[in-house]
């Protein structure tokens, strides 16, 4: 055999024996999240479900990180079903979860017991501080709230009568919006607070008791809104921004989703826009960070609101569309 040939044969025994190798390598284990927000009814979680998904498709196809993204929600708020879906996504072999509890007792508990058996757990949108979890990510809920109130004063000059949609009246994050309101509140005599009105988080159910309200008090001037829930789709929601034209008044509601944009056009709100999307995508690169990197993520990652005003309705427009929303009105969004 010439020395050609040795080295050729020594080449391809390499290279087999290194594919052999290659092949007996185990392939890295997927990182199993389950995600758990509070109900498919409310579009912010949708789109919250669409970007943990699309950030566990990157880690996997671009990034080599095999990521797997559970959705657990539920079909409507119901704390139970959520402590229930955290026992369920612990059996599955999940090693982290994610989750905006609809409720603090009950899915605390449900977190802790989670924690004790290995799993790792982060809150957004709602934090359970008192909970095990390691990270939050969202909103400063009371920040907000002052930020709503001191925008509908603006919007009104300083002087006129306010009611309050407050939507479930146990989730702790709108808990803390309604008092930052309130704390608001306090720096402008000339607003008055009606009232502070709970409904069922649906947007039918939330437009019914706009309509009741503003009925109940004809001259009520504006509307603070710790989440946009009436102006979402449903059958009233055209008689909610004609009842408001027709009132002459003025709203700020946090989110700023498609279905909303439409009451910012017609001059009656501005919109404190939560880059609900986010909510997926910072979840789950956080709990990468954690669990594959080894990374000291602990703590609040703070979230900031985008004021989302007819000023700006174009550009946010084109970031809604950008982040995978349908449904957009062509008028608003950039050529």
């Amino acid at each position: 055999m010439t020395r050609r040939s040795v080295v050729l044969v020594a080449v391809v025994l390499a290279t087999a024996l290194s594919s052999a190798a290659a092949q007996d390598e185990p392939a890295e284990p997927k990182l199993k999240i389950a995600f758990i927000a509070k109900s498919y009814a409310n579009p912010v979680f949708v789109a919250a479900h669409r970007g943990a998904q699309d950030a566990a498709k990157e880690y996997s196809t671009e990034k080599g990180i095999p990521v797997e993204v559970l959705v657990l929600t539920p079909t409507g708020e119901n704390p139970a079903q959520q402590a229930e879906r955290i026992a369920k996504a612990v059996e599955d072999g999940a090693q982290a979860i994610a989750i905006a509890a609809s409720e603090a007792a009950a899915v605390s508990k449900a977190i802790d017991e989670a924690v004790s058996r290995g799993v790792e757990v982060m809150t957004f949108d709602v934090d359970l501080p008192d909970s095990k979890r390691f990270a939050y990510y969202g909103t400063d809920n009371e920040n907000a709230g002052e930020e709503i109130l001191e925008e509908l004063s603006k919007l009104l000059g300083g002087a006129g009568k306010v009611a309050i949609l407050a939507g479930n009246p146990d989730a702790p994050n709108l808990q803390q919006r309604v008092a930052g309101v309130k704390a608001a509140a306090q720096r402008h005599p000339g607003l008055e607070i009606v009232g502070v009105f709970h409904h069922v988080e649906r947007s039918i159910d939330a437009a019914a008791e706009v309509l009741r309200v503003n009925e109940a008090h004809p001259d009520l001037k504006g509307w603070a809104m710790v989440g946009g829930w009436p102006m979402f789709e449903s059958a009233r929601r055209r008689d909610v921004l004609k009842d408001m034209q027709a009132r002459g008044q003025k709203v700020v509601a946090v989110d700023a989703l498609p279905e909303q944009l439409r009451f910012v056009d017609a001059g009656v709100a501005v919109l404190l826009g939560q880059p609900v999307y986010e909510w997926g995508t910072v979840t789950v690169s956080t709990i990468v960070d954690k669990l594959h990197f080894h990374k000291d993520v602990s703590g609040t990652i703070p979230m900031k609101l985008v004021r989302v005003s007819y000023a700006n309705l174009e550009d946010w427009a084109g970031q809604l569309r950008d982040w995978g929303f349908r449904g957009i009105s062509e008028e608003y969004l950039p050529d």
